[in-house]
């Protein structure tokens, strides 16, 4: 994906997610039609959190309350992002997530219903798990048919072992079968 295409993808999503209108006014979108032709994933970092990096110490992944999760801002900007896809009339044809409560409350605003996904899970406190964990993304890649695309709501630590980039919070990558990186963008708030 060329610069061009970057700049209408952050254009576009910028009207729903609350960028400023020059950011808006540089060009329409064509992420609809990547979308579309499938064969791909968006892997979306989880909305915007309280501040914060990691985890409080003794974090438990079943109960949210032990975690660092959305901020009020997060959770409207998870909502946005299903608006933008629902105007679109885009649906994934799976929505997969971490098992941490900011990953799969991204997920259910967005998106409603969607599956843990052990690939997606944070590595930030174990380093170890990145390498299996990157090879079976890499493999699920492969097996998304043309005409459907998975959105995988993750942590910057995955997005970064797959793709080499650093994302924001509510930042996606669009990636082909390849873990070839067609786009990229950031649903503001």
């Amino acid at each position: 994906m060329n610069r061009r295409h970057l700049l209408k993808l952050t254009a576009s999503l910028g009207a729903v997610a609350g960028l400023s209108t020059t950011a808006q006014a540089q060009a329409p979108t064509n992420i609809d039609a990547l979308l579309r032709a499938g064969g791909c994933a968006l892997m979306l970092r989880h909305a915007q959190t309280e501040p914060g990096a990691g985890d409080p110490p003794g974090y438990q992944l079943d109960q949210c309350s032990t975690q660092r999760n959305l901020s009020q801002a997060g959770r409207t900007q998870a909502v946005q992002i299903g608006q933008w896809f629902k105007a679109r009339n885009l649906r994934p044809a799976s929505v997969q997530t971490s098992v941490w409560c900011r990953c799969k409350d991204t997920a259910e605003l967005a998106f409603g219903p969607s599956a843990v996904l052990a690939a997606l899970a944070s590595t930030f406190d174990n380093p170890a798990r990145q390498v299996g964990q990157t090879r079976d993304l890499r493999a699920r890649l492969h097996i998304i048919p043309a005409g459907q695309f998975e959105v995988w709501v993750t942590h910057q630590v995955n997005i970064t072992a797959l793709t080499s980039e650093v994302t924001a919070m509510g930042e996606a990558v669009l990636l082909n079968s390849n873990a070839k990186l067609l786009d990229r963008t950031v649903f503001g708030l």
